[in-house]
């Protein structure tokens, strides 16, 4: 009986601990940033420009701006959790090909970008930066591209505003449903500080919406990507998918490249 009660015990405070752990170390979880010296200098095959933007709480947000000849409108992206504007300039510096301009910024921490992370910061900071594309730009002329976390950013500016369409690769529902997939046995209601209910912003979104999903994403279930489009309230909305496409490899795909080039013609 003694050492029923001692290894009860031992869960016990195991389990304590692995719930504290997470509860301390979950923005180490989610977020996944690589930063860059603030002398650093990009090197890409276009042409672009660096930009700086001061948030109102003193945060200093880097981004870069890819420049196509006489373009039919921007994109502004929105990248996933991980890496920096190095590794993510690559990514997106193909959409400046089918004309457009692209505007992506570095989230707080990322990069070069300075400032105190949360999540009602990455909103502001993502209104910043479709402020700043209004100054060239009409709305009928923006498309907002979000990719995995930053689908949920994506989705939350589209909300407030009323760009020309939402495009999202590899969204969630929620990081409640994501972390669900990956944490079952933990009471994430109370624990999770980091919620991005894209599944709530998404029922103000009046554009068109896009969304792509591999069947076989092993970051973001594609489950989680379709519970998301059925709960669009609106009947101007597509999902693309991209069968056995994994969370970083949609563009490889044929089916990808055909279908976001359609969208964006």
């Amino acid at each position: 009986m003694q050492k029923l009660k001692r290894i009860a015990l031992f869960i016990a405070v195991l389990f304590t601990l692995i719930i504290a752990m997470f509860y301390l170390l979950q923005e180490k979880l989610i977020f996944l940033p690589t930063t860059l010296p603030q002398n650093y200098s990009y090197a890409f095959d276009g042409d672009f420009s660096e930009i700086f933007i001061d948030a109102p709480d003193g945060a200093t947000l880097n981004a870069l701006q890819f420049h196509a000849e006489n373009p039919k409108g921007l994109i502004l992206y929105f990248h996933g959790n991980a890496g920096d504007l190095s590794r993510w300039g690559k990514i997106v510096e193909p959409f400046s090909n089918l004309g457009y301009d692209v505007l992506i910024m570095d989230y707080r921490k990322y990069g070069k970008s300075k400032g105190r992370l949360s999540e009602d910061a990455l909103h502001k900071d993502a209104q910043l930066f479709y402020d700043h594309a209004r100054k060239k730009f009409e709305e009928d002329e923006i498309v907002v591209i979000g990719r995995s976390l930053g689908a949920s950013i994506a989705t939350k500016v589209a909300s407030n505003n009323n760009p020309r369409k939402l495009i999202l690769e590899t969204p969630f529902y929620s990081l409640m449903d994501v972390a669900k997939d990956r944490f079952p046995f933990l009471p994430l209601r109370h624990l999770l500080k980091y919620r991005f209910d894209s599944f709530d912003f998404i029922q103000n979104v009046e554009s068109p919406i896009r969304i792509f999903h591999g069947t076989t994403d092993n970051v973001v279930p594609y489950e989680s990507g379709k519970k998301l489009f059925d709960a669009i309230p609106h009947s101007d909305k597509k999902f693309y998918t991209i069968e056995n496409g994994g969370h970083n490899n949609l563009a490889t795909f044929e089916t990808y490249q055909k279908s976001i080039q359609k969208e964006l013609e």
